[in-house]
């Protein structure tokens, strides 16, 4: 959650992890402005692909998608080391892209589980507007590359 003053900041994954009350209808509230802002400056197209400012800030309009989806962020604890499995969304190597990967702490099985819960973030990113890749990155370790359409 943000200091107060600061605004929203989706949870990316690579935070700490956030207090449960009260969270949710905080996303909510920013995913319904989102829409919102998309229904007012994307024309014919509406809420049904990113607005220019997500272009423009992509990660933080992936992980606010991704949080409103109900599917849950990684976590990092004050050492830097992962404290919950989930998604950890992160620039991509070129601009205007990202790169989503599912991670956890070491022994929890998170690469067993990847290519199912990067296909339920595909899912939910596809369904706001977004396309989706799926590769295969070092040690064979499947991620998402996540970019607006064209």
């Amino acid at each position: 959650m943000a200091e107060p003053g600061q605004g929203f900041e989706p949870a990316t994954g690579d935070g700490p992890e956030a207090p449960a009350a009260g969270r949710a209808p905080e996303v909510r509230t920013a995913f319904e402005g989102l829409l919102q802002i998309r229904r007012l400056v994307n024309g014919p197209a509406g809420a049904s692909v990113p607005a220019p400012w997500e272009v423009r800030q992509p990660p933080r309009a992936v992980a606010l998608v991704l949080e409103a989806a109900g599917i849950a962020p990684s976590a990092l604890d004050a050492e830097g080391r992962r404290t919950r499995t989930g998604y950890r969304v992160a620039a991509g190597a070129e601009a205007g892209r990202v790169e989503v990967t599912w991670l956890g702490p070491p022994g929890t099985g998170a690469a067993e589980e990847e290519q199912e819960r990067l296909a339920d973030c595909a899912a939910a990113l596809e369904r706001a507007g977004w396309v989706c890749l799926l590769y295969r990155g070092p040690r064979r370790r499947r991620f998402l590359e996540v970019e607006p359409p064209r």
